[in-house]
């Protein structure tokens, strides 16, 4: 069902809209990605340790990070059309620089500023917020397809870097890609030049969220939205990055260790569709709840689990609990804040996760130097879980008496 605060389209052109978000932000991945695939010749030609080769990584995660928030500001008050035909320029223009870049500064500086702050950072926050606005009966599995590209990228792109290195080397392959990014990408992004109309007052949530969503503050709840991504996050984040590591010390082949990667962002895409239906079903918060539950059992699962039959069984049960936890806090932030605010707060609560994803790897890796172990690291994960659980449940006990309420104060 089309939503009433958009002009009249047919559902297929919402659809359609979807399905050509989704493949902006699939094809626009190719930047992160390239950049882990291709680390070790990177390293090579610049006589670099991979640390200083992986800044570059970092900076295209910083940028696409904080640009998100310029990104979904200018999508809030001039559509997203803008954005996302500067994403496609930025990551076309920015793959081509890399592969013609002389030093290794001039590829970070590239990966961050281009790549990362211009190039991706516009066609992941303002994308998801635009398809929130032309939908509402199904907006959440809506979302889910578009913020699924994030995922499919990473299963896409790293076989096709990989084989264009193999023929063609590092830079030639930055080079081929990138023009293939900007023919591609600019045609979807001007597809979506046409602008939601927003109306306000279009259903009972978007009227309650022009005072107070909730009962908050507008500041105090999208404080706590934020806090919680964090914790998510962080703990999202341990078994992520370190599940490779983790097996080995277990004494199994790296290899397998990737499979099981595979496997658990493969039924992350899953999760994500799932989650996003049952939030059309059930609302956000309670799907977040049920999510964050889901993926502190899989953490908790972890910590006794040597087999590798089994190791295979808790990660994609791990992808299937986390896969949709993020696209909730969109749902939720679109039913119970204004819609003309959309960008810039989903842009705000992404930048927290990706920090608390940063964070989360980090800590893994520190508490394995100290203990040996991963073990302490899962705990350390199910106790931020937790954190991100408490406020879950606030905040769906806080709705469902504010909803109670409003419903009871409410003229006969």
């Amino acid at each position: 069902m089309v939503s009433a605060s958009v002009p009249a389209v047919s559902v297929t052109y919402a659809w359609v809209r979807a399905i050509a978000s989704l493949l902006l932000m699939t094809i626009g991945g190719a930047g992160i990605y390239a950049v882990v695939v291709a680390l070790k010749p990177i390293a090579a030609e610049f006589d670099a340790s991979r640390a200083a080769v992986s800044v570059a990584y970092a900076a295209t995660s910083i940028g696409f990070a904080f640009g998100g928030l310029f990104m979904g500001w200018w999508s809030d008050r001039r559509g997203v059309a803008g954005p996302a035909i500067l994403g496609g320029v930025a990551v076309g223009l920015g793959m081509v620089c890399v592969g013609s870049a002389t030093s290794l500064w001039q590829l970070i500086l590239f990966q961050g500023v281009l790549i990362g702050f211009f190039g991706n950072a516009a066609v992941m926050a303002p994308l998801v917020a635009d398809i929130t606005h032309w939908f509402v009966r199904h907006r959440g599995i809506a979302i889910a397809i578009v913020i699924s590209g994030n995922y499919v990228a990473g299963a896409v792109w790293p076989p096709i870097v990989q084989g264009l290195i193999d023929e063609q080397g590092w830079r030639a392959a930055y080079s081929t890609i990138g023009v293939f990014c900007f023919w591609t990408m600019l045609p979807l992004a001007i597809f979506l030049a046409r602008t939601a109309r927003i109306d306000e007052g279009a259903t009972p949530e978007e009227r309650i969220a022009q005072t107070r969503p909730i009962g908050f503050s507008k500041l105090s709840l999208q404080c706590w939205i934020c806090a919680a991504g964090v914790g998510c996050c962080v703990a999202m984040a341990m078994p992520q990055a370190h599940i490779v590591a983790h097996v080995t010390d277990l004494g199994f082949a790296a290899s397998r260790g990737a499979e099981m990667l595979a496997v658990m962002l493969g039924c992350g895409v899953i999760s994500r569709l799932t989650f996003g239906w049952m939030s059309d079903r059930v609302g956000g918060l309670l799907t977040l709840v049920i999510g964050s539950c889901a993926q502190m059992l899989a953490l908790a699962l972890f910590i006794p689990t040597t087999s590798l039959v089994a190791l295979y069984a808790v990660a994609a049960f791990f992808g299937l609990s986390q896969g949709g936890i993020v696209p909730a806090y969109t749902v939720v932030i679109r039913t119970v804040f204004p819609a003309v605010e959309a960008g810039w707060r989903i842009a705000l609560i992404m930048l927290f996760t990706l920090l608390g994803m940063a964070l989360g790897g980090w800590m893994a890796g520190t508490v394995y130097d100290i203990t040996g172990s991963y073990d302490m690291a899962f705990v350390i994960a199910i106790i931020f879980n937790a954190f991100n659980l408490a406020i879950a449940v606030r905040l769906l006990l806080r709705q469902r008496k504010f909803v109670a309420y409003g419903a009871a104060a409410a003229p006969a």
